[in-house]
């Protein structure tokens, strides 16, 4: 069972201040709207003040027992037969209770009355006088039902506002959990790419050692500047281009190490399309992908070439010349980075052969700080 929030309890609290007076001055506009030739209008002006006083005591509690009443078998019905699981039966069954329990009300008034101020004069009732009193009844039961009305009103307002406000809660609940999930997502893309990059060069770095010390230390040098970029950006999921290039710069002299001329990267980029963004380490993904697949000989170079398109899509293009033998996957390369574009921006790349070139391109993204 749900609490009551503290606006409710409020209402609750207060509904008589302002709902009893409302119904009093209902009453009057209901009984002259009902019967404005009614002979009771013509009897306030001459009736005393002392008549009046008593006449308006007693109305008010009329009012207040009808508001009680009303709204006793309204909050009664909305536990027994709640208006959101039946409520063509909950109408019917609400409206005859309270014409019955106005009638039953009314009656025991009226025995009540006659205890106190003393029975009618035993006159014969005329046709007018029984037709106020039908009047009156009518007038209760509308005052009764206008009651159970501003309630029922109430109440669904209250299950809106509710609805709506767990609906915004659900929402925001949804979206940070949406955000711990796509941020440990790509925490663990980005992680996988650590040993794909570092296995690679190790046995360059014990090579070199041995043959070329000084050529070692510089290896070693942009082997730590590569590296450094891959921690300092471990936390970021987009950085802007220009940072990504100037990390591929350090890349390119190990590849230049590694593999000669028989590697040939071109950089072919726009100036002022370096701001935009990108995932980090995407493009040494890329490059190092194209490598691991395809033949880089003094007879069969390969060029990549890493240009912006007429569409303005980053394009990484290699030249095919497929290794005849299999290397074993390690899962990551194309899917790794279909992943992380569609995390981060639900675009991914389009990759495509055309003309015995591999290409692929990646949707620049807008980088915010």
């Amino acid at each position: 069972m749900k609490h009551k929030t503290a606006q409710e309890q409020l209402f609750n609290r207060y509904y008589r201040i302002f709902i009893i007076p409302m119904i009093f001055v209902l009453y009057y506009l209901l009984s002259y709207m009902v019967n404005p030739y009614s002979e009771y209008w013509k009897k306030i002006p001459e009736a005393t003040w002392n008549e009046l006083g008593v006449h308006v005591v007693v109305l008010m509690i009329i009012c207040w027992l009808i508001t009680e009443i009303s709204l006793l078998w309204a909050r009664w019905m909305d536990k027994l037969m709640p208006w959101e699981r039946w409520p063509v039966r909950r109408f019917v069954a609400q409206l005859c209770c309270q014409i019955i329990s106005v009638f039953i009300f009314l009656s025991i008034l009226d025995v009540v009355l006659s205890f106190i101020f003393g029975p009618r004069e035993k006159e014969p009732v005329t046709t007018l006088e029984k037709l106020d009193e039908w009047q009156f009844i009518f007038v209760c039961v509308m005052m009764s039902i206008l009651i159970s009305a501003v309630h029922t009103g109430n109440y669904f307002l209250q299950r809106w506002k509710t609805s709506m406000l767990e609906a915004a809660a659900l929402k925001l609940k949804a979206a940070e959990l949406n955000e711990i999930a796509m941020q440990a997502q790509l925490q663990s893309l980005k992680l996988q790419l650590d040993p794909h990059f570092m296995f690679n060069n190790f046995s360059t770095l014990a090579a070199l050692i041995t043959d070329d010390k000084e050529g070692a230390m510089s290896f070693l040098e942009n082997l730590s500047r590569v590296y450094r970029y891959m921690i300092i950006n471990l936390n970021k999921d987009v950085i802007t281009l220009k940072e990504e290039l100037k990390f591929i710069q350090a890349y390119i002299y190990l590849i230049k190490i590694r593999h000669g001329e028989n590697v040939d990267i071109h950089i072919d980029i726009p100036e002022e399309l370096t701001e935009k963004g990108i995932p980090p380490i995407t493009l040494q993904l890329l490059i190092e992908n194209a490598i691991k697949h395809n033949v880089a000989s003094s007879a069969q170079p390969l060029h990549i070439h890493l240009y912006v398109d007429e569409q303005q899509k980053l394009t990484v293009s290699n030249n095919i010349q497929l290794i005849p033998y299999n290397i074993p996957s390690t899962r990551l390369g194309l899917e790794n980075i279909r992943n992380r574009f569609r995390i981060l921006s639900e675009q991914e790349p389009e990759i495509s052969t055309v003309n015995e070139t591999f290409e692929v391109k990646l949707p620049l993204l807008d980088f915010k700080n």
